[in-house]
């Protein structure tokens, strides 16, 4: 197990050390933006650096939805066959215009997973992590 239970509670509400040590060890995730009360959702790779998450993206909706409303939120996840977890960061994400934010982005080493040109660059800065790791089992039988 990645991480130990207490009292073989099968749920285990993370540190922000345990939760950073799971982003950082993960290079996919879900953003999530939301423009007028409709939210959107875009399958993404990543990297972190400083406790930030960077990522590379085309003009189009996800560029556009965060440039509108610059709260966002972030999820990645893993499942294995005894063990899975989930960590979701709220946070504000920015377009990077200067070229020195630009250029230490780039430092990452952040490829885009297909063959497009993916030319900005944005940061997202959390206000907030959580996440949950879970022992994976049978469902119990209710006691009667």
């Amino acid at each position: 197990m990645m991480f130990e239970h207490a009292d073989n509670n099968p749920i285990l509400n993370l540190t922000d050390e345990q939760n950073w040590k799971l982003i950082e060890g993960t290079k996919h995730g879900r953003l999530v933006v939301s423009v007028a009360g409709e939210p959107d959702i875009f399958p993404v790779n990543y990297a972190v650096s400083g406790r930030k998450l960077y990522l590379r993206t085309a003009p189009g909706n996800k560029l556009a939805e965060l440039t509108i409303n610059a709260k966002v939120l972030f999820e990645t996840d893993g499942i294995l066959s005894e063990e899975a977890w989930s960590v979701v960061l709220r946070g504000t994400a920015r377009v990077l215009e200067q070229s020195a934010d630009i250029a230490a982005a780039e430092a990452l080493g952040l490829k885009p997973w297909v063959p497009t040109l993916k030319d900005f660059y944005v940061e997202i800065e959390p206000t907030s992590v959580t996440g949950r790791h879970f022992q994976l089992g049978e469902h119990p039988e209710r006691d009667i």
